[in-house]
């Protein structure tokens, strides 16, 4: 199968899920600023959510633009990770429902460190069929440490969450600082001819 075939499916099934964290959106039934007040934690929670699912979108169509076929590690890691992102509207109503309790922010960041796995396995995967092939460069590994940073600050926002809910949900927006930023790779080499990136350069790092 062709790598354009399974980023299109991922692109309807990403766009369902924000769909679905938009619909999920309602009218405070308080009219005027304090209504509108009441609803802000919910808006909040939203826009993250947007943002990591947006970003997720954004980094996996820039990963499978580097292979030209995907192999069946390719499309169960991808399914996977689909699904792990399919959890968080659910998750983002229960934080609503339950008022940023505890047990609430653990379950969230509990979705975020599973979506993040997930991406890894992915681009391990990815990163195997481009070694196959002799695509994979240094630029390709490089990127792993994004990965790495995210899991953490998603495991210090479990310890975090205990003490202050609020500060541990917090904490995930850091890791939409850290993935937001394009890797150098993106930033300073163009796409060649055939439209992937010039990741086996081996000046690229420099």
């Amino acid at each position: 199968m062709k790598s354009a075939r399974l980023e299109a499916f991922s692109d309807g099934v990403i766009a369902v899920i924000i769909t679905i964290m938009v619909l999920e959106l309602h009218v405070p039934q308080q009219d005027g600023l304090p209504g509108l007040l009441s609803i802000l934690p919910r808006l909040g929670v939203y826009l993250l959510s947007f943002l990591i699912v947006g970003i997720y979108w954004i980094n996996h169509h820039e990963l499978l633009r580097r292979i030209e076929h995907v192999d069946f590690s390719i499309l169960w890691s991808n399914l996977i990770f689909l699904f792990s992102l399919s959890l968080i509207p659910y998750f983002v109503d229960y934080l609503d429902d339950k008022k940023f309790s505890s047990f609430a922010v653990l379950l969230y960041n509990l979705t975020m460190i599973f979506a993040g796995s997930t991406f890894f396995v992915l681009r391990r995967a990815v990163m195997r069929r481009q070694r196959a092939s002799g695509s994979l460069g240094h630029t390709d590994e490089a990127e792993l440490w994004k990965h790495y940073a995210s899991l953490l600050v998603y495991l210090v926002s479990l310890a975090v969450l205990f003490w202050n809910p609020l500060a541990g949900f917090g904490l995930n927006a850091i890791v939409t600082i850290i993935w937001i930023t394009p890797g150098r790779a993106i930033r300073h080499h163009p796409e060649d001819e055939t439209g992937h990136l010039r990741g086996d350069d081996p000046h690229s790092l420099d």
